[in-house]
């Protein structure tokens, strides 16, 4: 998943960065209200981790801005505000769900893969499907045709986004947004490799191609070939 985390103390956030990144997830940060509005709006977001007493604008605030604008995207409020006043009005503001501090932080994620599951779409789930490719995102494995496969961190990354946007065109833009966090050069031919890598492995079980290239646009999954 890509994450954001919107929390203005360092200490927090270097907690919550290093967790979320060692259980293999895409993180980006704001450090105030304002800027985590503009990283919601402007990107595409798998969940948002959101604090309440940030500068600038509060959560709160940002809740509300958000769903106004149509932004759909899971909200987790983590926070030291722990009365019932305050959760109600997280909750009415657009908040999909409540943590306060200080918690566990396997409670955390099992919140996080808990809105998922419920989340705003059919990719959005615990386990995705398609044709051979199933993904257990709890576990970050995939299996083909049963068979578990030996991916690193990145290959796994982008074979679960290429399921997530299964018979859909994917571009090298959004290969680098979310499987690199935007640190791959969309231009380089780095997706070219680990889509080679992937190929390989996926074909070494199922002899059918699942990945392909669409000329000029990028890649697609899809069980036969695209029109």
């Amino acid at each position: 998943m890509r994450v954001l985390v919107v929390e203005d103390d360092p200490k927090i956030s270097r907690f919550l960065v290093k967790g979320l990144r060692e259980d293999q997830h895409l993180v980006d940060v704001a450090e105030d209200g304002l800027a985590g509005e503009a990283l919601a709006v402007g990107a595409d977001y798998d969940a948002i981790l959101l604090d309440l007493m940030l500068p600038g604008q509060d959560g709160f605030e940002v809740c509300r801005r958000l769903r106004e604008q149509g932004v759909d995207v899971p909200i987790l409020v983590v926070t030291a505000r722990d009365t019932v006043a305050d959760r109600v009005r997280g909750l009415d503001r657009g908040a999909d769900d409540y943590l306060t501090k200080p918690f566990a932080f396997e409670e955390l994620l099992a919140r996080l893969r808990a809105l998922t599951r419920r989340g705003r779409t059919r990719h959005l789930t615990g386990v995705l499907e398609y044709g051979p490719v199933r993904i257990v995102a709890a576990d970050h494995q995939a299996f083909v045709e049963g068979r578990l496969l030996d991916l690193t961190a990145t290959e796994y990354r982008l074979l679960e986004y290429l399921v997530r946007r299964a018979e859909s065109i994917v571009s090298r833009d959004q290969l680098s947004e979310h499987v690199w966090g935007g640190d791959a050069d969309p231009l380089s031919n780095v997706a070219d490799v680990y889509i080679g890598y992937l190929r390989r492995k996926i074909a070494a079980v199922h002899e059918a191609p699942l990945i392909h290239t669409v000329r000029g646009l990028g890649y697609m999954l899809r069980q036969e070939s695209p029109p």
